[in-house]
C-alpha cells in the first residue's frame, strides 16, 4: 500500500512505528508537511532509518501529495489541515482518513468536504479513536428517542492552552471540576483539539446538537477518561474507558494512533472487523 500523511507529529511517527512493526509496512509514504516544516520532516524520517529512501517523499501541497499517487492518505495534523487540505485530496479520488474529526462540527467544512468526495468518488473515514462501541451506536442512531451524553476527563495539563484556561485556573484546581457543558458542536469548535471524541460520538449517534457533553479537569486522573451513556428504544448502555495519554502530546489519547492503524488495517484484510 502507498500511504500518504497530513502532518508529521506524535501521531504521525507513531503510526510509521507502528506500521513497520506490523504486518502492513507501506511500499511507499508521502509526508505532507508545511513548507517551514518540510525539512525537519525529512531530516526526521532520514533519522527513523525505517523506510528505504526510495519510499518516502516530503511534499508542502495537497496537490503534490496527490502526484505522490497514495491510495489512502491519514490526516493528523489538526483543524486547519482539514480545511487546507483533504477537498483536494479528495476531489482526486483518494480516500481520507480524518483524525481530527471535531473539524467536521464546522457545518460548512462538512459541506466542502461532501461534495469533494461526492467528485471525486472516495470517502472520508473516521476513527473511532480513543472511544469504543461506536459499532453499536452507530447501529442506534435510527432509533426512536436516541439521547447521548458524554463526560470527557483529563489531567488539568491536558487542557493547558484550550478555552478551559478562561474558565478555571488549572494550575490550582484540586478536585475535579466541570468546565464546559453544551453539545457536541459547541465541544468540537471550542476546544479542536481535545474533543473529537465528543464529535465522533456524535456523528455516530445522535448528531452534533443533540449529543450532550461536559469537559472535566481532574487533578487525580492518571489517564484520559471518556465515559458516555446511550439510552434508546432498543438498547441502554454505558461505558467508560481510560486511555493513557500519548507520550508526546498529554491531549491524545495513546489508543487513537492504534484506532488509525485498525482502519489501515480494514483497507487491506479480507475480513473487515
Amino acid at each position: 500500500m502507498r500511504i500518504g500523511i497530513i502532518g508529521f507529529g506524535n501521531i504521525a511517527a507513531s503510526l510509521l512505528d507502528l506500521l513497520d512493526r506490523s504486518d502492513l509496512t507501506p511500499a511507499h509514504v508521502a509526508v505532507l508537511a508545511s513548507a517551514r516544516g518540510a525539512d525537519a520532516a525529512r531530516a526526521q524520517l532520514a533519522q527513523r532509518g525505517q523506510l528505504r529512501p526510495h519510499t518516502q517523499a516530503v511534499v508542502t501541497t495537497a496537490e503534490a501529495l496527490v502526484e505522490e499517487t497514495p491510495n489512502l492518505v491519514i490526516e493528523c495534523a489538526g483543524h486547519g489541515a482539514v480545511i487546507s487540505h483533504v477537498p483536494t485530496i479528495l476531489q482526486a479520488g483518494i480516500d481520507v482518513i480524518v483524525v481530527s474529526v471535531g473539524a467536521l462540527a464546522d457545518a460548512a467544512l462538512a459541506e466542502t468536504l461532501r461534495h469533494a468526495a461526492q467528485a471525486g468518488g472516495a470517502q472520508v473515514i473516521l476513527p473511532a479513536g480513543a472511544v469504543g462501541g461506536i459499532d453499536l451506536l452507530s447501529a442506534l442512531s435510527v432509533a426512536d428517542g436516541l439521547e447521548v451524553r458524554y463526560r470527557g476527563t483529563k489531567p488539568p495539563r491536558a487542557w493547558a492552552g484550550s478555552r478551559a484556561e478562561d474558565t478555571i485556573d488549572l494550575a490550582a484546581t484540586s478536585t475535579a471540576t466541570v468546565f464546559f457543558q453544551g453539545s457536541a458542536r459547541q465541544a468540537a469548535l471550542a476546544f479542536p483539539k481535545n474533543a473529537n471524541v465528543a464529535a465522533t460520538l456524535a456523528l455516530a449517534g445522535a448528531g452534533l446538537d443533540d449529543t450532550l457533553v461536559e469537559l472535566i479537569a481532574d487533578p487525580a486522573a492518571a489517564g484520559n477518561i471518556h465515559s458516555y451513556e446511550v439510552r434508546s428504544a432498543i438498547a441502554n448502555y454505558r461505558m467508560e474507558i481510560e486511555s493513557l495519554p500519548s507520550a508526546g502530546n498529554a491531549k491524545t489519547s495513546a489508543s487513537t494512533v492504534y484506532s488509525i492503524l485498525r482502519a489501515i488495517r480494514n483497507r487491506t484484510n479480507w475480513v473487515t472487523l
